[in-house]
């Protein structure tokens, strides 16, 4: 086995706002991971008004609560004095703050190493559905 490193980038296709699974749009555009027997996978999301977290993917009522949980933390009548983007703008960045920009996940014989009920959320805070660019890198051991 080699130590070795691979990065992609990617675009997701543009979503509306809310909690959005992603782990099969990820998979597809990062292939190199059944490639490696042990490592980690990073995925860095180039927005400040959006996030990436992990969490339950089997009840889709999840990313109902989600959007509903961080639009409570950060309500859309607060007075924001950063709308240079929109009225969403600086609502945005806040709750993309409170997810964080990037994910690590193990990776086990090829496979991403979820726990039961786990996957990859995009979390959108925009209305106006941009696309989101993804830098996926990749370090561990590969097979040789």
């Amino acid at each position: 086995m080699t130590t070795s490193w691979d990065q992609a980038k990617f675009a997701l296709k543009p979503k509306k706002k809310g909690f959005h699974l992603i782990t099969e749009e990820v998979l597809s555009n990062v292939p190199e991971i059944r490639d490696y027997k042990i490592g980690q996978l990073n995925l860095f999301i180039q927005h400040t008004s959006a996030g990436l977290t992990i969490n339950e993917n089997y009840d889709p009522d999840v990313r109902t609560d989600l959007i509903n949980i961080f639009d409570r933390i950060v309500p859309d009548d607060a007075e924001y004095i950063h709308i240079l983007e929109g009225l969403d703008d600086a609502k945005s960045h806040g709750q993309a703050t409170i997810t964080g920009l990037n994910v690590t996940v193990p990776i086990s014989n090829g496979k991403l190493a979820f726990g039961t009920w786990q996957g990859i959320y995009l979390a959108e805070f925009r209305d106006n559905r941009p696309s989101r660019r993804i830098v996926a890198t990749i370090n561990g051991l590969k097979e040789t």
